[in-house]
Protein backbone atom coordinates (compact mmCIF):
# COMPACT_ATOMS: atom_id res chain seq x y z
CA UNK A 1 0.00 0.00 0.00
CA UNK A 2 1.25 3.45 -1.00
CA UNK A 3 2.20 6.02 1.71
CA UNK A 4 0.38 9.13 2.18
CA UNK A 5 1.90 12.87 2.27
CA UNK A 6 2.73 12.73 5.50
CA UNK A 7 4.18 8.85 5.81
CA UNK A 8 1.88 7.33 7.00
CA UNK A 9 -0.16 4.39 5.15
CA UNK A 10 -3.72 5.24 4.17
CA UNK A 11 -6.32 3.71 6.01
CA UNK A 12 -10.00 4.31 7.33
CA UNK A 13 -9.99 6.34 10.44
CA UNK A 14 -12.96 4.24 13.11
CA UNK A 15 -16.28 5.83 12.84
CA UNK A 16 -16.51 6.64 16.23
CA UNK A 17 -13.59 9.12 16.56
CA UNK A 18 -15.20 11.02 13.63
CA UNK A 19 -18.69 11.05 15.94
CA UNK A 20 -17.07 11.96 18.59
CA UNK A 21 -15.13 14.87 17.09
CA UNK A 22 -18.40 16.10 15.19
CA UNK A 23 -20.34 15.87 17.94
CA UNK A 24 -18.28 17.89 20.41
CA UNK A 25 -18.38 20.74 17.69
CA UNK A 26 -22.10 20.30 17.48
CA UNK A 27 -21.87 20.50 21.71
CA UNK A 28 -19.90 23.51 21.24
CA UNK A 29 -21.88 24.98 18.82
CA UNK A 30 -24.72 24.88 20.72
CA UNK A 31 -23.07 27.16 23.72
CA UNK A 32 -23.06 30.54 21.56
CA UNK A 33 -24.87 32.48 19.23
CA UNK A 34 -21.88 34.47 18.28
CA UNK A 35 -22.11 34.52 14.27
CA UNK A 36 -18.22 34.58 14.06
CA UNK A 37 -17.57 31.81 16.52
CA UNK A 38 -20.59 29.52 14.41
CA UNK A 39 -19.10 30.89 11.40
CA UNK A 40 -15.39 29.44 12.44
CA UNK A 41 -16.98 26.47 13.73
CA UNK A 42 -18.18 25.88 9.88
CA UNK A 43 -14.84 26.64 8.55
CA UNK A 44 -13.31 23.78 10.65
CA UNK A 45 -15.82 21.34 9.72
CA UNK A 46 -15.41 22.54 6.06
CA UNK A 47 -11.96 22.57 6.28
CA UNK A 48 -11.41 19.13 8.01
CA UNK A 49 -13.94 17.72 5.47
CA UNK A 50 -12.62 18.90 2.71
CA UNK A 51 -8.89 16.99 3.49
CA UNK A 52 -9.84 14.19 5.36
CA UNK A 53 -13.14 12.68 3.37
CA UNK A 54 -13.21 9.64 0.78
CA UNK A 55 -13.72 9.33 -2.55
CA UNK A 56 -16.79 7.77 -2.05
CA UNK A 57 -19.98 8.62 -3.19
CA UNK A 58 -21.72 8.98 0.27
CA UNK A 59 -18.63 10.87 1.24
CA UNK A 60 -20.11 13.77 -1.23
CA UNK A 61 -23.43 14.18 1.21
CA UNK A 62 -21.61 16.99 2.90
CA UNK A 63 -23.16 19.85 0.04
CA UNK A 64 -26.42 18.38 0.96
CA UNK A 65 -26.36 19.36 4.49
CA UNK A 66 -24.78 22.56 4.57
CA UNK A 67 -27.81 23.55 2.03
CA UNK A 68 -30.26 22.07 4.54
CA UNK A 69 -28.70 24.63 7.13
CA UNK A 70 -29.21 27.25 4.99
CA UNK A 71 -32.57 26.92 4.58
CA UNK A 72 -33.21 25.99 8.16
CA UNK A 73 -31.23 29.71 8.68
CA UNK A 74 -33.59 31.53 6.00
CA UNK A 75 -36.69 30.14 7.36
CA UNK A 76 -35.44 31.41 10.68
CA UNK A 77 -35.47 34.75 9.63
CA UNK A 78 -38.66 34.26 7.86
CA UNK A 79 -40.61 33.18 10.52
CA UNK A 80 -39.29 36.17 12.68
CA UNK A 81 -41.09 38.15 10.03
CA UNK A 82 -44.19 36.34 9.95
CA UNK A 83 -45.18 36.09 13.49
CA UNK A 84 -42.42 38.32 15.46
CA UNK A 85 -43.20 41.65 14.30
CA UNK A 86 -43.00 44.24 17.54
CA UNK A 87 -43.08 47.88 18.00
CA UNK A 88 -40.21 49.32 19.26
CA UNK A 89 -36.16 48.58 18.68
CA UNK A 90 -34.48 49.87 14.91
CA UNK A 91 -37.88 48.86 12.63
CA UNK A 92 -36.10 48.49 9.20
CA UNK A 93 -39.80 48.27 7.26
CA UNK A 94 -43.32 47.45 8.61
CA UNK A 95 -45.80 45.30 7.13
CA UNK A 96 -49.75 45.02 6.65
CA UNK A 97 -50.46 43.58 10.09
CA UNK A 98 -52.67 40.69 10.35
CA UNK A 99 -54.42 40.55 13.28
CA UNK A 100 -55.70 36.56 14.25
CA UNK A 101 -58.65 35.83 16.82
CA UNK A 102 -58.08 35.80 20.65
CA UNK A 103 -58.31 32.43 21.10
CA UNK A 104 -54.52 32.33 19.10
CA UNK A 105 -53.10 34.41 21.97
CA UNK A 106 -53.65 37.58 20.44
CA UNK A 107 -50.58 37.06 17.25
CA UNK A 108 -50.48 39.49 15.28
CA UNK A 109 -48.87 38.03 11.37
CA UNK A 110 -46.56 40.59 9.86
CA UNK A 111 -45.96 44.34 11.00
CA UNK A 112 -42.93 46.39 12.05
CA UNK A 113 -39.82 44.28 11.54
CA UNK A 114 -36.76 45.38 13.85
CA UNK A 115 -33.33 44.68 13.34
CA UNK A 116 -32.94 42.98 16.55
CA UNK A 117 -35.74 40.56 15.47
CA UNK A 118 -34.02 39.77 12.53
CA UNK A 119 -30.60 39.41 14.11
CA UNK A 120 -32.10 37.38 16.75
CA UNK A 121 -33.80 34.64 14.46
CA UNK A 122 -30.81 34.88 12.18
CA UNK A 123 -28.08 33.93 15.48
CA UNK A 124 -30.74 31.23 16.41
CA UNK A 125 -30.98 29.92 12.57
CA UNK A 126 -27.17 29.78 12.45
CA UNK A 127 -26.68 27.92 15.55
CA UNK A 128 -29.25 25.35 14.39
CA UNK A 129 -27.53 25.02 10.92
CA UNK A 130 -24.12 24.97 11.80
CA UNK A 131 -25.54 22.39 14.18
CA UNK A 132 -26.44 20.36 11.24
CA UNK A 133 -23.34 21.18 9.39
CA UNK A 134 -21.54 19.51 11.92
CA UNK A 135 -23.77 16.30 11.77
CA UNK A 136 -23.37 16.03 7.94
CA UNK A 137 -19.36 16.33 8.90
CA UNK A 138 -19.69 12.84 10.40
CA UNK A 139 -21.22 11.54 7.79
CA UNK A 140 -19.13 12.62 5.30
CA UNK A 141 -15.86 11.30 6.87
CA UNK A 142 -17.20 8.31 8.76
CA UNK A 143 -19.27 5.62 7.01
CA UNK A 144 -22.21 5.15 9.31
CA UNK A 145 -22.19 1.76 8.78
CA UNK A 146 -19.42 0.98 10.20
CA UNK A 147 -20.37 2.57 13.52
CA UNK A 148 -22.53 -0.44 13.95
CA UNK A 149 -19.68 -2.42 14.39
CA UNK A 150 -18.78 -0.51 17.87
CA UNK A 151 -22.54 -0.28 19.20
CA UNK A 152 -23.17 -2.15 22.23
CA UNK A 153 -25.12 -5.47 22.18
CA UNK A 154 -28.26 -4.34 23.79
CA UNK A 155 -28.22 -1.14 21.71
CA UNK A 156 -28.17 -3.19 18.82
CA UNK A 157 -31.60 -2.89 17.45
CA UNK A 158 -31.75 0.88 18.52
CA UNK A 159 -28.02 1.53 16.61
CA UNK A 160 -29.39 -0.36 13.25
CA UNK A 161 -32.50 1.79 13.34
CA UNK A 162 -29.89 5.07 13.94
CA UNK A 163 -27.54 3.33 11.42
CA UNK A 164 -30.38 3.52 8.69
CA UNK A 165 -31.94 6.98 9.30
CA UNK A 166 -28.21 8.15 9.26
CA UNK A 167 -27.88 6.52 5.98
CA UNK A 168 -30.62 7.80 3.88
CA UNK A 169 -28.94 11.50 3.28
CA UNK A 170 -25.84 9.83 1.61
CA UNK A 171 -27.81 7.16 -0.40
CA UNK A 172 -29.98 9.68 -1.35
CA UNK A 173 -27.42 11.35 -2.93
CA UNK A 174 -25.27 9.22 -4.22
CA UNK A 175 -28.36 7.93 -6.15
CA UNK A 176 -29.41 11.18 -7.03
CA UNK A 177 -25.63 11.49 -8.68
CA UNK A 178 -25.81 7.89 -10.41
CA UNK A 179 -29.21 9.01 -12.36
CA UNK A 180 -28.22 12.66 -13.26
CA UNK A 181 -24.65 10.44 -14.80
CA UNK A 182 -27.15 8.00 -16.92
CA UNK A 183 -29.12 11.03 -17.99
CA UNK A 184 -26.49 12.94 -19.47
CA UNK A 185 -25.08 9.27 -21.14
CA UNK A 186 -28.65 8.58 -22.61
CA UNK A 187 -28.30 12.75 -24.23
CA UNK A 188 -31.38 13.61 -21.61
CA UNK A 189 -31.63 17.33 -22.30
CA UNK A 190 -34.43 18.43 -19.88
CA UNK A 191 -33.57 20.91 -16.68
CA UNK A 192 -34.99 22.55 -14.06
CA UNK A 193 -38.63 20.81 -13.26
CA UNK A 194 -38.77 18.85 -16.65
CA UNK A 195 -36.53 16.50 -15.54
CA UNK A 196 -37.64 15.82 -11.97
CA UNK A 197 -40.02 13.27 -13.31
CA UNK A 198 -37.28 11.09 -15.12
CA UNK A 199 -34.92 11.80 -11.87
CA UNK A 200 -37.42 10.92 -9.11
CA UNK A 201 -38.96 8.02 -10.17
CA UNK A 202 -35.35 6.28 -10.65
CA UNK A 203 -34.39 7.44 -7.47
CA UNK A 204 -37.21 5.77 -5.52
CA UNK A 205 -37.01 2.70 -7.29
CA UNK A 206 -33.31 2.94 -6.59
CA UNK A 207 -34.12 3.34 -2.83
CA UNK A 208 -36.62 0.18 -2.92
CA UNK A 209 -34.35 -2.14 -4.39
CA UNK A 210 -31.39 -0.77 -1.70
CA UNK A 211 -33.60 -1.95 1.14
CA UNK A 212 -34.86 -5.19 -0.39
CA UNK A 213 -30.91 -6.16 -0.73
CA UNK A 214 -30.28 -4.25 3.03
CA UNK A 215 -32.77 -7.07 4.03
CA UNK A 216 -32.08 -9.88 2.44
CA UNK A 217 -28.55 -9.62 3.96
CA UNK A 218 -29.68 -8.72 7.56
CA UNK A 219 -31.76 -12.08 6.87
CA UNK A 220 -28.85 -13.95 5.83
CA UNK A 221 -26.85 -13.18 8.43
CA UNK A 222 -28.92 -13.87 10.95
CA UNK A 223 -30.19 -10.95 12.18
CA UNK A 224 -32.60 -10.76 15.21
CA UNK A 225 -31.05 -14.06 16.72
CA UNK A 226 -31.54 -13.43 20.39
CA UNK A 227 -30.28 -16.08 23.63
CA UNK A 228 -32.15 -17.54 25.74
CA UNK A 229 -32.78 -15.24 29.11
CA UNK A 230 -35.05 -16.12 31.92
CA UNK A 231 -37.62 -14.08 33.29
CA UNK A 232 -35.92 -12.77 36.52
CA UNK A 233 -32.80 -11.85 34.33
CA UNK A 234 -34.88 -9.86 31.65
CA UNK A 235 -37.12 -8.32 34.54
CA UNK A 236 -33.74 -7.12 36.04
CA UNK A 237 -32.42 -5.52 33.01
CA UNK A 238 -35.60 -3.62 32.46
CA UNK A 239 -35.55 -2.04 35.97
CA UNK A 240 -31.31 -1.73 35.83
CA UNK A 241 -31.71 0.17 32.58
CA UNK A 242 -34.57 2.37 33.60
CA UNK A 243 -33.65 2.96 36.80
CA UNK A 244 -29.96 4.01 35.62
CA UNK A 245 -31.64 6.57 32.94
CA UNK A 246 -34.04 7.83 35.73
CA UNK A 247 -31.05 8.35 37.71
CA UNK A 248 -29.04 9.63 35.00
CA UNK A 249 -31.85 12.31 34.36
CA UNK A 250 -32.16 13.48 37.89
CA UNK A 251 -28.02 13.21 38.06
CA UNK A 252 -28.66 16.20 35.05
CA UNK A 253 -31.02 18.43 36.70
CA UNK A 254 -29.05 18.58 39.92
CA UNK A 255 -25.96 18.99 38.19
CA UNK A 256 -27.66 22.19 35.86
CA UNK A 257 -29.61 23.32 39.41
CA UNK A 258 -26.78 23.31 41.65
CA UNK A 259 -29.08 23.61 44.63
CA UNK A 260 -29.04 20.07 45.95
CA UNK A 261 -25.74 18.24 46.20
CA UNK A 262 -27.30 14.82 46.49
CA UNK A 263 -29.26 14.97 43.15
CA UNK A 264 -26.41 16.33 41.31
CA UNK A 265 -23.24 14.31 40.51
CA UNK A 266 -23.70 11.43 42.99
CA UNK A 267 -26.96 10.63 41.14
CA UNK A 268 -25.49 10.71 38.14
CA UNK A 269 -22.64 8.48 38.47
CA UNK A 270 -24.98 6.24 40.61
CA UNK A 271 -27.62 6.44 37.20
CA UNK A 272 -24.80 5.48 35.04
CA UNK A 273 -23.17 2.25 36.56
CA UNK A 274 -26.49 1.36 36.90
CA UNK A 275 -27.43 2.17 33.76
CA UNK A 276 -24.08 0.39 32.13
CA UNK A 277 -24.97 -2.84 34.39
CA UNK A 278 -28.21 -3.05 32.65
CA UNK A 279 -26.75 -2.67 28.82
CA UNK A 280 -23.80 -5.61 29.80
CA UNK A 281 -26.41 -7.75 31.16
CA UNK A 282 -28.73 -7.16 27.96
CA UNK A 283 -25.84 -7.72 25.80
CA UNK A 284 -25.95 -11.07 26.67
CA UNK A 285 -29.08 -12.33 24.90
CA UNK A 286 -27.81 -10.72 21.61
CA UNK A 287 -25.79 -12.95 19.57
CA UNK A 288 -23.20 -11.29 16.75
CA UNK A 289 -20.10 -12.08 15.60
CA UNK A 290 -17.51 -9.75 14.14
CA UNK A 291 -15.75 -9.64 10.81
CA UNK A 292 -12.30 -7.55 10.79
CA UNK A 293 -13.35 -5.18 13.20
CA UNK A 294 -12.32 -1.67 13.06
CA UNK A 295 -8.86 -0.73 15.23
CA UNK A 296 -8.87 2.39 17.73
CA UNK A 297 -4.91 3.47 17.15
CA UNK A 298 -3.45 6.71 18.49
CA UNK A 299 -4.96 8.73 15.96
CA UNK A 300 -8.63 7.79 16.60
CA UNK A 301 -7.76 9.29 20.31
CA UNK A 302 -5.92 12.48 18.84
CA UNK A 303 -8.93 13.15 17.18
CA UNK A 304 -11.13 12.46 19.39
CA UNK A 305 -9.64 14.46 22.07
CA UNK A 306 -9.16 17.55 19.52
CA UNK A 307 -12.96 17.63 19.34
CA UNK A 308 -13.90 16.90 22.71
CA UNK A 309 -10.62 19.79 23.92
CA UNK A 310 -12.53 22.28 21.53
CA UNK A 311 -15.51 21.76 23.10
CA UNK A 312 -14.29 21.89 26.92
CA UNK A 313 -12.05 25.16 26.48
CA UNK A 314 -14.79 26.86 24.98
CA UNK A 315 -17.10 26.01 27.98
CA UNK A 316 -13.83 26.96 30.16
CA UNK A 317 -13.06 30.57 28.31
CA UNK A 318 -16.63 31.16 28.42
CA UNK A 319 -16.87 30.80 31.93
CA UNK A 320 -13.74 34.12 31.88
CA UNK A 321 -15.47 35.82 28.75
CA UNK A 322 -19.11 35.16 28.39
CA UNK A 323 -20.00 38.12 26.38
CA UNK A 324 -18.67 37.15 23.74
CA UNK A 325 -20.49 34.24 23.51
CA UNK A 326 -24.25 35.98 23.30
CA UNK A 327 -23.49 38.66 21.26
CA UNK A 328 -26.33 41.51 22.92
CA UNK A 329 -29.48 42.60 20.58
CA UNK A 330 -30.82 44.89 23.93
CA UNK A 331 -29.03 47.33 23.08
CA UNK A 332 -27.78 46.47 19.86
CA UNK A 333 -24.04 45.73 19.36
CA UNK A 334 -21.52 44.18 16.77
CA UNK A 335 -20.80 40.95 17.50
CA UNK A 336 -17.21 40.50 18.97
CA UNK A 337 -14.53 37.55 18.17
CA UNK A 338 -12.34 36.79 21.47
CA UNK A 339 -9.48 35.25 20.78
CA UNK A 340 -9.26 33.04 23.47
CA UNK A 341 -12.92 31.67 21.80
CA UNK A 342 -11.35 31.22 18.59
CA UNK A 343 -8.02 29.29 19.54
CA UNK A 344 -10.39 27.15 21.37
CA UNK A 345 -12.39 26.30 18.46
CA UNK A 346 -9.17 26.00 16.20
CA UNK A 347 -8.10 22.89 18.08
CA UNK A 348 -10.78 21.10 16.55
CA UNK A 349 -8.82 21.90 13.03
CA UNK A 350 -5.97 19.50 13.86
CA UNK A 351 -7.87 16.28 12.49
CA UNK A 352 -6.90 17.71 9.17
CA UNK A 353 -3.49 16.82 9.48
CA UNK A 354 -3.58 14.07 12.51
CA UNK A 355 -5.85 11.67 10.92
CA UNK A 356 -4.95 9.30 8.45
CA UNK A 357 -5.06 9.63 4.36
CA UNK A 358 -8.21 7.56 3.94
CA UNK A 359 -8.21 4.70 1.95
CA UNK A 360 -9.38 4.94 -2.05
CA UNK A 361 -12.10 3.67 -2.87
CA UNK A 362 -10.60 1.55 -6.07
CA UNK A 363 -8.34 -0.01 -3.68
CA UNK A 364 -11.16 -1.30 -0.84
CA UNK A 365 -12.94 -2.82 -3.81
CA UNK A 366 -9.65 -4.86 -4.83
Amino acid sequence: MALGSSGRAPRTLHPGAWWVWALSLAVAASHTTNPLLLGLIIAVAGFVVANRRSDAPWAVAFRLYAYVGVVVLATRVLFRILIGGEDGGHVLFTLPSIPLPSVMAGITLLGPTSAEELLGGFYDGLRLATMIICVGAANALANPKRMLKAVPGALYEVGTAVTVALSVAPQLVESVQRVRRARRLRAGRQRGMKALKGIVIPVLEDAMNRSLRLAAAMDSRGYGRRGYLSPRVRVLIGVCVLGGLAGVCVGVYGVLDGTSAWLGAPMLVAGLVVATAGFVLGGRRVRRTRYRPDPWRLEETLVLLSGVAACALLFVTGRVDAADLYPSLNPLRWPELSPWHALSLLVGVLPAWLAPRPVPVLEVAR
